[in-house]
């Protein structure tokens, strides 16, 4: 019997997700060369990521855990942050130029060359 509880403990708290830092419901665009997104979502900080994820009527249409060094859509889908800049942003971007960008409490990016706009304003703003 001391054995079972244990493992009942063991399991729900390993199984309990950590609670975000920080948030917040927001306005999101997202456009590059080969994803466009411009929907309400949240941006999630925690401790050694950061989640952003955008819903299209209701439907979750872009999920990324944000990383210094990697990304990852949806579950178990994870690249190298270089990797990921390269496939979808720009490969002269820094590998952390993500996560810096969301690390700030105002998230606005403009690049004409490259056709990438990635902006986030907080509905709590409004």
């Amino acid at each position: 019997m001391k054995y079972i509880l244990i493992l009942f403990l063991i399991f729900f708290t390993a199984c309990s997700t950590k609670q975000a830092k920080i948030s917040n419901g927001a306005i999101i665009i997202f456009k590059t060369p080969s994803m466009k997104f411009y929907d309400k979502g949240f941006v999630k900080v925690f401790d050694k990521y950061i989640n952003l994820q955008i819903y299209n009527s209701g439907q979750v249409a872009l999920n990324l855990d944000i990383y210094k060094n990697k990304i990852c859509k949806g579950f178990l889908q994870c690249q190298d942050s270089k990797q990921f800049n390269k496939n979808y942003l720009n490969k002269n971007y820094d590998a952390d130029f993500l996560y810096k960008l969301f690390s700030k409490k105002r998230v606005y990016f403009k690049d004409k060359t490259n056709g990438i706009f990635i902006k986030v304003k907080n509905i709590n703003a409004i």
